[in-house]
């Protein structure tokens, strides 16, 4: 939320103060934070005895939660996120609702895509990938511009590139998120990429798709200079590509602890391009600002 309200303003040349409500900022993530919940909390309330193999530590799967809280909680967000979009506006609302759509045929029986290895991944990649970041951004440009419905916010190369970018990294957290999770899922009948190629071939895929998006990125910053930084943007991806493939020769595919740190740490690569990008833009912004002073 905090990284593409960064590209926003930098987009439109507008820091806080103009045209612009911190409050909206606050409650726009809320929603956003509800819709989360609702959607890990559907997962986990489908799937606890496949955690209680899996993932014991989990609240529902180790007994901190009953199922009635856990359907409560549920319940309740999910009504919290659709009714505080919808107060902030049909963007968002509209965002929210398709990642709730999307999270419920996830998990819910008796669509339970999360059977399908592409289904599954569709659901994550989409949301993830496209819905949230180009949903965001429709979002705060329609804020910043002073909430006109004449004119529909023109989405940027930078925020096209950042959603390009992590749709395809979300592909390797979607088929990665599998390996710790083998044993669960052939006892219950998860069909899962992993179960069907073997836990080093799904590694090596997610490990060359990650390669590719830092590759792509690098080659294609130049590119982009007109609204990123190309220097920041390619080496800072340059250093990342480089601890990746350190930290990919440290992993024991055999010790499932080891197997649930390096997905830890693609999650943690996943959220730093929310820093990279919106720095890159700020620092473009900054200079284009210094040479008209």
């Amino acid at each position: 939320m905090l990284g593409m309200y960064l590209i926003a303003i930098s987009e439109f040349r507008q820091f806080p103060g103009f045209n612009f409500s911190l409050l909206a900022l606050f409650w726009s993530w809320l929603a956003c934070i509800f819709g989360n919940i609702y959607i890990v909390g559907l997962n986990q309330l489908e799937d606890i005895e496949i955690d209680q193999i899996n993932k014991p530590n989990l609240p529902l799967a180790s007994g901190e939660y009953s199922k009635f809280q856990a359907q409560m909680i549920v319940g309740i967000t999910g009504i919290l996120a659709l009714t505080i979009a919808a107060f902030q506006g049909y963007y968002l609302l509209g965002m929210v609702t398709i990642s709730l759509l999307l999270g419920t045929a996830y998990s819910l029986p008796p669509i339970r895509l999360k059977r399908f290895p592409f289904w599954a991944a569709f659901c994550i990649f989409t949301v993830r990938g496209i819905i949230v970041n180009l949903g965001l951004y429709l979002h705060l440009s329609w804020i910043l511009s002073a909430k006109s419905i004449s004119s529909i916010p023109i989405i940027p190369p930078s925020v096209w590139a950042l959603t390009l970018f992590v749709l395809v990294f979300t592909v390797a957290i979607a088929i990665f998120k599998d390996i710790p999770d083998l044993e669960g899922d052939r006892q219950f009948q998860i069909n899962t990429l992993t179960i069907k190629l073997g836990t080093v071939t799904v590694f090596n895929l997610s490990l060359w798709i990650i390669t590719v998006c830092y590759l792509g990125m690098i080659l294609g910053s130049f590119l982009l200079q007109s609204s990123l930084n190309p220097i920041f943007l390619g080496f800072s991806h340059l250093i990342l590509l480089t601890v990746l493939w350190w930290r990919s020769q440290t992993i024991d595919l055999s010790d499932k602890q080891s197997i649930t740190g390096f997905y830890q740490f693609i999650w943690k690569l996943f959220f730093l391009e929310y820093l990279i990008f919106p720095l890159s833009v700020l620092t473009t912004t900054i200079s284009l600002n210094l040479k008209i002073v």
